[in-house]
């Protein structure tokens, strides 16, 4: 008989070594091969929960955290749900700050899990930084009114080990053959984490970052409003680290969208606004860089976590993204 199948001791032992997939059909003739990395395929259907448990990981180990202690985030979703799922499997009270700007979906995510959330108001449903600050402002409070952990990821640097778990992932599965790496920024800490793992292994290693063409600050623009959920924070980050990037891509949000769609429909991938960002700017390097190189691009969460909102509510006509739309700046 074949031995018996691992039993797991928690679902967070789920967490990481998600699939990497090759595009059969976005990439044109004479560009370099496409591989994305399924973060769908984690728990909660996010890259996030690589995150949430090295952020309360690390908190009880050095006392931060006490066994039953209450955390507090603000989150845009995502980071939200990944952070009740560790919650929940390790018996700690949470309270989320979130707002209508971001899905229902996440939102009845959290909450199923068992946080706790308090919804800040958006302008008109848009994402930008004053936004970003009153939800920051909200989490401060939340957390001097019922006391317990911050986790506070915009300059938590705790979750910087999970994204460099990722490029070492990354490095594995491609047998260390990949030429450039492209990804999406929110706290930054995933495109700064899987770069130092990657340039550690190979400098020349050329990584995009992608950011709101409406709000694109990282490139030096002004701040705007944008609607790709989880990115695009309005302001410079503070784990933002720019040396370790090669290029600045700025993606709109109608361009991210269209691409998802095309994503779904073409390479049967179903994903998030973010991920048809990453795709729209990894597409326009690989036909810079031409064949028999190899570019790398996360799907950072699931297409389910948005089937409320216009991404896939609206019927998706024949909408085409040619990678010509995205502008990049050194």
């Amino acid at each position: 008989m074949p031995p018996p199948a691992r039993l797991h001791a928690s679902i967070l032992e789920r967490i990481g070594d998600t699939p990497l997939i090759a595009l059969q059909r976005l990439a044109p003739p004479g560009s370099a091969r496409i591989l994305v990395k399924l973060e769908s395929a984690n728990p909660t259907g996010s890259m996030k929960d690589r995150m949430a448990l090295a952020m309360i990981a690390a908190a009880e180990a050095d006392g931060r955290l006490a066994p039953g202690g209450r955390v507090v985030e603000y989150t845009g979703g995502s980071t939200g749900v990944s952070l009740a799922l560790v919650c929940a499997a390790r018996g700690y009270p949470l309270d989320i700050v979130t707002s209508d700007a971001f899905s229902r979906e996440k939102r009845d995510h959290m909450a199923a899990l068992g946080a706790s959330l308090t919804l800040v108001p958006s302008d008109g449903g848009g994402m930008d930084e004053a936004l970003t600050r009153t939800m920051i402002e909200t989490a401060r409070r939340t957390r001097e009114e019922k006391g317990g952990f911050w986790t506070d990821q915009l300059n938590n640097a705790d979750q910087l080990s999970a994204y460099r778990a990722l490029g070492e992932e990354i490095w594995r599965q491609t047998g260390g053959r990949l030429d450039a790496f492209v990804q999406a920024t929110g706290t930054a800490a995933s495109v700064r984490g899987t770069a130092e793992a990657l340039k550690a292994r190979d400098p020349g290693i050329h990584v995009t970052a992608v950011e709101p063409a409406e709000s694109a600050v990282l490139s030096g623009g002004p701040s705007g409003v944008h609607r790709i959920e989880g990115v695009g924070a309005g302001f410079v980050v503070p784990l933002w680290e720019p040396a370790l990037v090669d290029e600045i891509a700025p993606v709109s949000t109608d361009a991210a969208k269209a691409m998802a769609r095309r994503l779904a429909r073409e390479e049967a991938l179903f994903a998030g606004t973010s991920s048809g960002a990453n795709l729209v700017a990894a597409l326009a390097l690989a036909e810079r860089l031409g064949p028999g190189r190899t570019v790398v691009t996360l799907l950072c969460d699931s297409g389910l976590k948005y089937l409320s909102t216009d991404l896939y509510r609206a019927p998706c006509g024949p909408a085409q993204v040619s990678p010509s739309s995205v502008s990049t700046r050194p």
